[in-house]
């Protein structure tokens, strides 16, 4: 489902950074997140980027969930990621790809570098006031930013079972309107589209992990957390695992 302007918009992140820790939380899961997090769905990927080859920007690459998705498309992606732990576990899980340290408010990268930056599950840990002119000095003329989400549909009853345990994630209008009041872009097109994601005990257990509210825990604070789950999924497991059922919130606009 597709269209334009902000008011479809309906899930995605938790916007209070005590509740979600720093970004720097994900140094010590990289490999849970890596194991255990989605990836994208091919049709949400090509309507973001686009079905012809061009040179992709992956901005917060993390470890290459949206990195990889980017590349089975035939585009020649940079993956700029701050955190050395993340870009590790991108750099074994995706090649053919240049993987750069680096920030969203200092990119590492000529002007005009991009046809197209991309940003998946890491939008809202910039500080956009930098951010988002940086993003746009990257881009060519025309250019596009490409904003992507996977959020838990708890509309599924096992998937809001879950978010009772570890809680949901949600996503204000005011989250895109640094693109829209910035004056850099044009307006902000939105598509949803949804899918799966079968996990077994320990992935599901590496998926809570990889929450960067967990993350910020100490081990003793982690664990009724992590209990929790598994007795969700001793309780309710069948023989391939436990089914998430995702909502992929998708955002693109041209640079002016």
């Amino acid at each position: 489902m597709a269209g334009s302007g902000l008011d479809s918009l309906s899930v995605v992140v938790n916007r209070d950074p005590r509740a979600r820790g720093p970004y720097t939380a994900f140094a010590g899961v990289a490999d849970a997140y890596e194991r255990a997090r989605p990836t994208y769905p091919d049709d949400g990927v090509r309507w973001l980027v686009g079905a012809e080859p061009a040179d992709v920007v992956d901005l917060g690459a993390g470890t290459g969930k949206l990195t990889r998705a980017l590349v089975a498309l035939g585009h020649r992606v940079t993956a700029v990621e701050p955190l050395a732990e993340m870009r590790a576990e991108l750099e074994l899980a995706v090649s053919g790809v240049t993987v750069l340290g680096g920030r969203a408010e200092e990119l590492p990268l000529p002007d005009g570098a991009a046809d197209v930056v991309t940003c998946g599950q890491a939008f809202h840990w910039f500080d956009h006031a930098r951010s988002v002119p940086e993003i746009a000095r990257v881009l060519r003329p025309g250019g596009r930013l490409a904003l992507v989400w996977n959020s838990r549909d708890d509309r599924d009853p096992w998937t809001a079972r879950l978010s009772e345990i570890i809680g949901n994630e949600t996503v204000q209008e005011s989250d895109l309107a640094p693109v829209v009041e910035s004056g850099l872009f044009d307006q902000v097109e939105t598509a949803r589209f949804t899918f799966e994601h079968t996990l077994d005990r320990d992935g599901l257990l590496d998926l809570v992990l990889s929450r960067s509210y967990c993350a910020k825990l100490p081990p003793d604070e982690r664990a009724p957390i992590l209990e929790a789950v598994a007795a969700l999924y001793d309780e309710t497991a069948g023989p391939d695992g436990v089914r998430l059922v995702y909502v992929t919130e998708c955002f693109r606009s041209e640079r002016r």
